[in-house]
């Protein structure tokens, strides 16, 4: 295997329909920006880490607590696009866009979505998948599940429930999954982030709102991880008490990762 270079690049917008604000939210006595920082910054095989942010208030926080950032175009259409402004001048093989809205995020999950670039130079791009757990989660829109190959490349993502399952479950298969939830973290090789600008929305991107089916429609390989990460993300205010209170949890006081 050969080592890549790697850096990683939070995308942070201020203006959030559903939490304005959400990057700078305090979760104990850290905005939430910091808590992705710090944890970021823990995975091995990082050689740098940025939050591109359409926002001065965003840099000034971030600064402030001694990271780095970069002011990026307020026209992004999304994270992705906020990523692939800051890679273009970045030396780097590698860059990995973490979602800054998980302040739980686990450093191995950042190491994973590297590792596969060590051993397949044509690999364009990675991502996550954990197993899903419950009927309940596999007819939810809001959370996407992913099907891959035998070889672990992505065939679809949907927020609909897939694979259909035309029979119930046989005994033999009992200890399989009922089903893969993608986990919204992914890594590029930075010649596909200089393309990406050039890729227009796709059909089945604009139907499911996923734009990782650009991607697919395009052809450019996906290769899904399996992880046992659980991603907690902060969509509403709602939200930032559960990330408080597992933080306030007696597990997390005994094995502490800041």
């Amino acid at each position: 295997m050969t080592k890549v270079q790697a850096i990683a690049v939070i995308p942070a917008r201020f203006s959030s329909t559903r939490f304005p604000g959400k990057p700078l939210v305090k979760i104990g006595d850290k905005p939430m920006i910091q808590h992705v920082y710090e944890r970021t910054r823990k995975a091995k095989g990082l050689a740098d880490v940025i939050v591109a942010t359409d926002d001065k208030r965003i840099v000034e926080a971030v600064e402030h607590f001694g990271g780095k950032a970069c002011l990026t175009s307020r026209s992004h259409r999304s994270g992705t696009d906020r990523v692939a402004e800051v890679a273009q001048s970045l030396e780097a093989e590698v860059v990995v866009n973490v979602q800054g809205d998980e302040p739980l995020l686990e450093p191995s999950c950042i190491e994973a979505v590297i590792r596969p670039f060590e051993s397949d130079p044509s690999l364009p791009i990675s991502t996550l998948k954990c197993p899903g757990d419950s009927e309940e989660e596999f007819y939810n829109p809001n959370i996407v599940k992913v099907v891959t190959d035998r070889n672990g490349y992505a065939l679809y993502f949907s927020r609909s429930p897939i694979p259909f399952l035309r029979y119930a479950q046989n005994t033999s298969e009992s200890k399989r999954p009922l089903f893969f939830r993608h986990i919204g973290l992914y890594a590029y090789r930075k010649s596909f982030l200089e393309q990406l600008p050039k890729l227009k929305p796709s059909v089945l991107e604009k139907a499911e709102a996923l734009e990782q089916l650009r991607f697919l429609e395009n052809g450019f390989r996906i290769r899904v991880v399996q992880s046992d990460y659980r991603a907690v993300a902060v969509d509403t205010p709602d939200d930032v008490q559960q990330v408080v209170d597992f933080l306030a949890s007696p597990r997390v006081q005994a094995h502490p990762s800041d």
